[in-house]
């Protein structure tokens, strides 16, 4: 449905040029949630805008629904515009018009019927939740309103994308989420593709089919959310994860252990699916001479599939331990060392 095709873009300053996308190649499937992370200058915004030209690439090829927009003509790019939806961070509402007005304005640009445009947005606003809000002003209405208006009017041209350039940034934890239901609601009852850029984790978590991380302009890792937050292969990509699994081991909790001076080790052991209700640690305990110390855990889920996580401290001989960890790999439990010299 898009694709981006070694896309580069380059902003030429009065001093020096700043490349925002380095060649970035990316594909987001018809139908599918996609989000791209990355932290404040990764890139993401500029990336997003280079879907509808709102920023044109310096080079490379930006393909939609078969088409690359850069080789098409003003009539055949606007006739292509229509169907991409747009949502912003801070909603871009029209203050001065009333929220029927605000969602009807991208109809009433194109010349559309006012009985038609009449039927879409009443359509639109029952499906948002403000079916009695058509008469309120911007200024009248919370954050969470305002975004349901703003992906309203997104719709109303009935788009085959959206695009949401940090839809939720601007709103609470709770409001977050009902948002997030909405974009996952419009993904399944309008079969619209969405590409959202985002800075949180649990965005990503919470709606998104796959990922792409972004660093410094370039794409640094891709997959399914659950293989991203399951195996996590660069350093930015974990510590993004870990801001949502909050499995981070305080200093202090390090420095009593290194004080023990018994030889023990941490490990990172993560449980996916059935293994996640097996209770393996109390396997371990009964058959093998280790003390097992729990300093972590967790267990969500991840697009339907239970994922578990675990920190946890194996003191004992050397040998006893080295037998526990072939327990667990043949249990098919993923097991990895915490790398922090507590000798």
């Amino acid at each position: 449905m898009i694709t981006f095709d070694h896309v580069t873009k380059i902003y030429e300053g009065k001093q020096q040029q700043v490349t925002a996308l380095d060649d970035v190649n990316l594909h987001i499937d018809k139908g599918e949630i996609y989000g791209v992370i990355g932290f404040s200058g990764a890139g993401k915004s500029s990336l997003i805008r280079c879907v509808n030209l709102l920023e044109r690439p310096t080079s490379g090829k930006v393909v939609v629904d078969g088409k690359n927009l850069l080789h098409l003509s003003s009539k055949k790019l606007r006739e292509a515009k229509r169907k991409i939806g747009m949502i912003f961070q801070h909603f871009n509402l029209l203050n001065s018009k009333n929220v029927y007005t605000n969602v009807a304005m991208p109809l009433l640009l194109a010349n559309v019927p006012k009985e038609e445009v009449k039927k879409r947005v009443t359509e639109l606003l029952a499906f948002v939740g403000l079916a009695d809000k058509a008469k309120t002003y911007p200024d009248q209405l919370s954050g969470g309103q305002k975004q349901r208006v703003g992906i309203a009017r997104a719709l109303a041209t009935k788009p085959k994308i959206l695009l949401c350039d940090e839809a939720t940034s601007a709103l609470d934890p709770e409001t977050t989420q009902s948002i997030l239901k909405l974009l996952k609601k419009v993904n399944e009852e309008y079969h619209v593709t969405i590409l959202m850029i985002t800075h949180e984790m649990g965005v990503i978590r919470e709606i998104c089919d796959k990922v792409a991380v972004l660093d410094k302009g370039r794409v640094i890792e891709t997959g399914s959310v659950f293989d991203v937050f399951s195996q996590p292969k660069t350093a930015i990509t974990r510590n993004f994860v870990r801001s949502v699994m909050h499995d981070n081991i305080p200093e202090s909790i390090f420095q009593l252990i290194r004080q023990q001076g018994d030889g023990s080790q941490l490990y990172r052991i993560s449980f996916v699916g059935k293994s996640a209700g097996e209770p393996l640690l109390s396997q371990i305990a009964k058959q093998y001479t280790v003390d097992v110390n729990v300093l972590f855990g967790s267990i969500t889920e991840l697009q339907g599939i239970p994922f578990g996580n675990l920190i946890v401290q194996f003191s004992g001989e050397e040998k006893e331990i080295n037998r526990v960890i072939m327990h667990i790999h043949q249990h098919k439990v993923a097991i990895k060392e915490v790398l922090v010299d507590v000798s």
